[in-house]
């Protein structure tokens, strides 16, 4: 596991608020937060719309800045960065994963995947090899050449997750993953990053999907800017179970 603090915590917030003030109204999105999350955990966060669950994780991922308190990723205080160093953070550190997929249209595959690690600046070389390796671990190596308007929609959220891996980051952030989705591909990409998280990569996933956030092995609530609940999943839903009976209904009805 990449970098991290003695305790093995790769996010710890505490007292953490955000205000924004749109001429003389103030909104409080979020409300003296306190959060902690370890190398190797898959959370789940939830809560209807205004709750404050976007803004925390557009502060998480180093898109916003909180109002104040105290946001430590590897056990390094974000507020004291500047926006170059911010920059870093996002492009080395956090694997982002969105619901629109945010792929690049004219360039394949390959290219979509390699892009962090341009501006990164690694060579070209290794870019190439661990783009590939990130791509089969999805079981898209033989989708390298396509450009993203000739895969399906859970092919190119395959592709963003690969796209995520390829530096490394201590922590993917997931928003919406599987929200343009049908089902069966909302279960394969939910099988795809419980997989990741057996061989220890650690997930943040945002949905207001509940059978989605069972998948996780811990669900964190907000509402009205405050987190209400933080509770463990004492059986999380196995993606690979649901996919196998799916895969014993088809061929049953044939």
């Amino acid at each position: 596991m990449v970098g991290m603090d003695a305790a093995g915590i790769v996010i710890s917030v505490s007292e953490l608020h955000k205000t924004y003030v749109t001429g003389k109204i103030e909104v409080n999105a979020l409300k003296q937060c306190e959060l902690v999350v370890r190398a190797g955990d898959f959370v789940a966060v939830m809560g209807p719309s205004g709750s404050g669950k976007s803004t925390l994780m557009n502060i998480l991922g180093c898109l916003d800045r909180p109002s104040g308190g105290s946001y430590r990723l590897q056990g390094k205080e974000i507020s004291e960065l500047d926006d170059v160093e911010l920059g870093k953070v996002r492009n080395k550190q956090i694997g982002f994963v969105f619901q629109t997929f945010n792929l690049l249209p004219r360039l394949s595959v390959l290219r979509n995947v390699e892009l962090p690690m341009l501006y990164a600046g690694i060579a070209p070389a290794l870019r190439k090899q661990r783009a590939m390796e990130a791509l089969e671990r999805v079981g898209l190596a033989d989708r390298v050449l396509h450009k993203p308007n000739e895969i399906s929609g859970g092919q190119k959220q395959r592709v963003a997750i690969a796209r995520a891996l390829v530096n490394h980051p201590a922590i993917i952030l997931a928003d919406e993953p599987t929200g343009n989705l049908d089902t069966r591909s909302g279960e394969e990409i939910m099988a795809i990053f419980q997989a990741l998280n057996r061989e220890g990569v650690t997930i943040v996933v945002v949905t207001h999907e509940t059978d989605i956030a069972r998948h996780a092995r811990r669900v964190i609530y907000f509402r009205d800017g405050y987190l209400v609940k933080d509770e463990g999943v004492k059986q999380p839903i196995d993606a690979r179970d649901l996919l196998q009976e799916a895969e014993f209904k088809f061929f049953s009805n044939d």
